[in-house]
């Protein structure tokens, strides 16, 4: 049944896009809702969930050596001495991934039919979801780079299609356009990464690539820079499609998409592509010392950088995808000192605990009516009871508090950044100050959009004048209140729908980290096949050490939450600390003035040059050629028209002159 758990979504993605297609899109089609489009697709992803723990619980059952379930579909490319075949593999890692996809994907499913029930097109909405799904699925279950590449290629044009959902505005169409150029750019890296494994060891399929890692004498005749430069190509592939500096400038901007497609692509499935593709080729990375110390700084910085950003954002989804960002850098860190299961942990516990914070920001959007300003919200524990309470769930865990799943998870990868081999003293600095700054800024988030008073006018929500916001109705955008006469609702809290999903992820917030307590870690057992534990003996430090780092990060994080609570509990006095740092203020707020950089030293050559290249070259030279040619044929035809006077006696006088012409040769040459 391996091949159905990807199946399953491509069948909803066929069945929706075809009611959109033959039935939605027609004029004058009656307005469809979510339920019957969003039923189908929930129940597809759901079928696919079910048949994933049917394979864990298969895969549990099994020795550890032997610990995996393959499938071959059908023979896929035969060129010279390429033979691949389309086959699904599942594993000790895939398994873990194709849990996080479906099952999250199950719960933002079912949310996205509250969500988006008065959507224009829910069809269409629902069929690229399952697609994406479809296409996450086939990357983490390949059996070979090429069909991981399928899927990764596949999440990029899904990615593209959802955040650009609503296209019809022209900031969401751009912001579509930016993650997939973004992304474009990055998968150079992984196909030259990938053309340079071919080149070395003459396979694709992962299980021929780790037979030949276990092999000493064949690794020693690579060159060790040839094993750097594929890796660092591969990274390069991660750094796009896991949003990492210099290539994270997309992912903020993908906030542009409903707020569904924020959760599951920001939250559990698309970003951590890269993190799948490193854990899967650790061994690979692992013969690069290079490579895993580029990997963790380049982590390190991108964590400490984003959460700098998030600081001074207002907008409650910018802050949330900035977070994501960094906690992605978090990722990265840990498999760049070669604690790839606490990176994969940490996948885990942040798909439960963000993708709640991104459904219950969806919540409060919803309820707000489609307010997104921090600022302009306060007060909502008591509107919103439901998102208040598992918001704060969310909140608790990435602030890295016992018992929740962010503190088990955060605290592996500050460990391992201290005393591992690979690690250093100067990175868990980066991650611990990156922790502080982590708590700081959620619970800023978190104080101004539910605690102290109300800074929004009641009164003036759910009017005519929402049905043109940013999920009206007519414009293709998502879930507007107040249009065919309903009456102003005021800030409320979200359907069952909505809100069932918020209590489910709120659980495994809470209980998701003790699959991986330190030194009683089921997760370090169960991958022990795929990714080989740490030695401990090759630590710096020992478990006394451990523990006081624990407690050391705790209380950072204890210490930041007060503060920021402290703060923001006297908005006048927050106030007027932001004006006494006003530039430094200014510039977290325009994310460093990255995109306008990226724009002057980038965008603007490439389109100058480009319109040189289109005057000078394609209308000056190329054009001009075409044309010429155009002219010429013009020219003779109207030439040889003359001859066409419509006289026989002409017609006749020519063909004696040519029959004359001709005789006249003839005897000549004889």
């Amino acid at each position: 049944m391996l091949k159905w758990i990807p199946l399953l979504p491509l069948i909803g993605f066929t069945i929706n896009g075809f009611w959109y297609a033959l039935i939605q899109c027609r004029p004058g089609a009656k307005k469809a809702g979510a339920t019957i489009p969003g039923l189908i697709a929930t129940l597809a992803i759901f079928g696919a969930f079910l048949i994933s723990v049917k394979t864990f619980l298969e895969l549990k059952g099994m020795p550890a050596e032997g610990r995996f379930v393959e499938q071959h579909l059908f023979n896929w490319i035969h060129v010279g001495d390429l033979d691949l075949k389309m086959a699904l593999r599942v594993d000790s890692l895939s398994t873990l991934f194709t849990l996080v996809i479906t099952g999250v994907g199950t719960l933002i499913h079912l949310y996205s039919i509250g969500y988006m029930s008065h959507d224009a097109t829910p069809g269409k909405f629902f069929a690229y979801l399952n697609l994406f799904c479809f296409a996450m699925l086939m990357l983490v279950m390949g059996s070979s780079l090429p069909i991981l590449f399928l899927g990764w290629e596949g999440v990029g044009l899904c990615s593209y299609l959802l955040i650009g959902y609503w296209y019809e505005d022209l900031e969401k169409a751009k912001a579509g356009k930016k993650a997939f150029i973004a992304n474009r750019v990055g998968d150079l890296g992984f196909l030259l990464g990938m053309f340079m494994i071919y080149t070395h060891f003459g396979t694709l399929e992962f299980t021929k690539i780790t037979e030949l890692l276990a092999r000493g004498d064949f690794i020693a005749a690579i060159s060790p820079a040839a094993i750097t430069a594929t890796c660092l190509l591969l990274f390069v592939g991660c750094t796009g499609k896991s949003a990492q500096i210099p290539l994270y400038v997309w992912l903020p901007d993908a906030m542009a998409g409903p707020t569904p497609v924020s959760a599951l692509i920001h939250a559990a499935t698309m970003v951590t592509s890269g993190i799948y593709l490193v854990s899967r080729l650790n061994g690979l990375f692992s013969l690069s010392h290079t490579a895993m110390m580029t990997m963790a700084v380049i982590g390190g910085l991108t964590a400490f950088f984003a959460a700098t950003i998030a600081i001074a954002q207002n907008d409650i989804k910018k802050v949330l995808a900035y977070s994501t960002v960094s906690q992605l850098g978090y990722m990265f860190l840990a498999c760049g000192v070669g604690a790839y299961t606490a990176g994969v942990f940490h996948v885990i516990t942040h798909a439960f605990f963000k993708a709640l914070m991104f459904l219950g920001a969806g919540s409060v959007i919803h309820g707000m009516h489609e307010e997104q300003d921090i600022l302009k919200m306060g007060g909502l524990r008591l509107k919103m009871p439901v998102t208040f309470v598992t918001f704060l769930v969310g909140w608790v865990a990435i602030c890295g508090l016992p018992p929740f799943s962010g503190f088990f998870s955060k605290d592996e990868i500050l460990w391992n950044a201290f005393a591992s081999p690979h690690g250093s003293k100067l990175l868990w600095v980066v991650g611990a100050v990156t922790a502080a700054m982590t708590a700081f800024y959620m619970t800023r988030m978190f104080y101004l959009t539910f605690m102290g008073k109300p800074r929004f006018d009641e009164s003036k929500m759910g009017g005519a004048h929402d049905s043109h916001a940013a999920h009206g109705h007519d414009d293709h955008a998502g879930h507007g209140h107040a249009d065919h006469g309903h009456a102003p609702q005021g800030v409320h809290e979200s359907p069952a729908t909505m809100t069932i999903p918020l209590v489910v992820l709120a659980i495994l917030s809470i209980v998701g980290g003790f699959i991986g307590i330190p030194h009683m870690s089921w997760l370090e057992e169960w991958l022990e096949p795929v990714i080989p534990a740490h030695d401990p003996a090759t630590f710096t430090a020992g478990h006394t050490t451990e523990y006081l780092l624990m407690g050391v990060s705790t209380l950072i994080a204890i210490l930041s939450i007060a503060y920021a609570w402290k703060t923001y509990t006297n908005l006048k006095e927050a106030s007027a600390r932001k004006a006494r740092h006003a530039k430094l203020h200014e510039t977290l707020e325009h994310k460093w003035y990255v995109d306008e950089a990226y724009e002057s030293a980038v965008i603007q050559p490439i389109y100058e040059m480009s319109v040189k290249l289109w005057k000078n070259v394609d209308v000056a030279v190329i054009d001009r050629v075409v044309l010429g040619f155009g002219r010429v044929s013009e020219w003779t035809g109207q030439a040889a028209r003359t001859a066409q006077t419509g006289s026989i006696q002409v017609y006749a006088v020519m063909i004696l002159i040519g029959l004359a012409l001709s005789l006249g040769y003839l005897v000549r040459g004889f």
